[in-house]
């Protein structure tokens, strides 16, 4: 990174603009990911109310899954980032390889996912226009989720190293043939016959493959050129390596899984209260994702600078990089949520297209109420978001873990399914949300400052710096 120098001088500390250097585009892609979702949602509400209905808990169950292995596999880019402030170049294509190697290994299991999706499913009860969409989205999307893995090793090693403009304009790339596919694929044209949910899937697992095999390409050279230039340091062998990622990694994976599988839950639960509230919640959580996406860039970005410093051996530069990461991100969110809250209405009206299935009077007015829930709980979610991010990066995973099980599954649901018996409203169930993220924000922020993260170490120290022969 570009404020980190030679082993024996000291490395100066970030400042926000070297902080916002290395996530700007991190977040901008995050937000381009979103956009792209958006933009499904919709070409899929004008193509019909069920598929509106449809494409969140088709679209979240599908991810449930995949994110396990997309989150154990992108683990592997926060030991690029130690092994590059260690300056270990050898160690940083070594773990690329490892990403590679447990991406393909996803592919089998994700297949074998598949039926299990379908039972979730069917005992749903939702609609049967609704329930074959759901069917059919999750799928398609299911059996690309190889490539999403596989972007996502090639993305690690990239922004471990600070280079996140790179996947910044490959994905950038790949989300505008997505949306360019979408109304091909979704409404057709000429040849092409209209495919619905089907469409909308297809567009974005082949705009996935794209991006892999673009990053890939462009990772392999970058390591060839630096194994030319490295010098061999005594290497553990490669089994252990991936050993020691899957030690990390897999509280990390089942973190965003478990994260994940308590909001599609959620998701589940609202989808009993009618189709009205159901769709008017799915396309706030569009809205929401939107809004909370480049947090999610924020939170690499704050991981990727713990984990270079933290490989340097420099906590302190970590615990400045963290809290300047999380300063930038509150800005942020602040200004989007006054945003979202000015120009509701027109944006509510692009996910009430079908007027003969929807009030739209009433899409809208319970849309805000719900806009407005959102925006209460916005800056505790993206705190914990940036610094949960930051303590994986420095290797805390598994108390980042433990703290979303107890704070998701021991006082979030259940308190869910006692407002569902009691109170089956859609804001008072969203209500909830605003007790759960303040739960979970005080409690990564209290480990966050205590500083015990500190202690981790995931590469040992290196005897020779590559760094010093480029």
């Amino acid at each position: 990174m570009f404020f980190l120098k030679s082993r024996g001088t000291e490395s100066r500390a970030p400042g926000y603009g070297d902080v916002l250097k290395l996530v700007w585009p991190l977040a901008l892609g995050m937000a381009n990911n979103a956009l792209m979702q958006f933009t499904d949602r919709v070409f899929l509400a004008h193509e019909s109310a069920a598929s509106l209905e449809a494409i969140l808990p088709s679209s979240i169950l599908a991810y449930l899954f995949i994110c396990f292995f997309q989150s154990v596999v992108a683990y592997a880019g926060t030991f690029v980032a130690q092994f590059h402030g260690a300056g270990d170049n050898r160690g940083c294509a070594r773990s690329y390889a490892a990403g590679l190697v447990l991406s393909l290994a996803s592919a089998f299991a994700l297949v074998a996912l598949i039926p299990v999706g379908h039972a979730v499913f069917a005992w749903s009860g939702h609609a049967p226009a609704v329930l074959a969409r759901e069917k059919t989205y999750y799928s398609i999307v299911l059996l690309g989720g190889v490539f999403l893995c596989g972007t996502m090793a090639a993305q690690g090693y990239f922004t471990g190293r600070g280079l996140t403009r790179t996947v910044f304009v490959v994905n950038l790339v790949g989300n505008f043939l997505n949306i360019a596919l979408d109304p091909l694929l979704i409404f057709g044209w000429g040849p092409v016959p209209a495919l619905g949910m089907a469409g909308a899937a297809i567009a974005t697992v082949f705009a996935q493959a794209i991006e892999f095999a673009v990053l890939f390409t462009l990772a392999q050279r970058h390591v060839r050129q630096l194994k030319s230039k490295a010098t061999p340091p005594a290497e553990e062998p490669f089994a252990r390596l991936l050993a020691r990622i899957l030690r990390f990694g897999v509280p990390s994976g089942l973190y965003s899984t478990l994260n994940m599988l308590s909001f599609t839950i959620f998701v589940f639960v609202t989808g009993k209260l009618g189709d009205l509230a159901f769709a008017v919640s799915n396309a706030a959580f569009a809205v929401n994702y939107l809004l909370i996406a480049p947090i999610e860039g924020f939170s690499v970005g704050a991981s990727t600078l713990v984990g270079q410093f933290q490989g340097r051996g420099d906590s302190d530069g970590a615990r400045r990089a963290g809290r300047r990461t999380l300063v930038l991100a509150e800005i942020y969110l602040v200004v989007a949520s006054a945003l979202i809250l000015c120009f509701y209405e027109p944006i509510l009206g692009l996910f009430a297209a079908d007027t003969a299935a929807l009030d739209r009077a009433a899409f809208i007015s319970l849309g805000f109420t719900l806009f407005l829930l959102m925006s209460a709980w916005q800056c505790f979610d993206g705190a914990d978001v940036v610094l949960s991010g930051a303590l994986k990066g420095a290797g805390d995973t598994r108390f980042v873990l433990v703290w979303m099980l107890v704070s998701a599954f021991a006082f979030w649901l259940p308190l869910v399914f006692v407002v569902y018996r009691y109170w089956p409203t859609m804001p008072a169930l969203w209500s909830t949300m605003i007790a759960y993220v303040v739960v979970i924000c005080l409690g990564t922020a209290i480990r966050w400052c205590r500083g015990s993260w500190r202690h981790f170490q995931l590469v040992g120290k290196t005897r020779r710096r590559d760094s010093e022969r480029e």
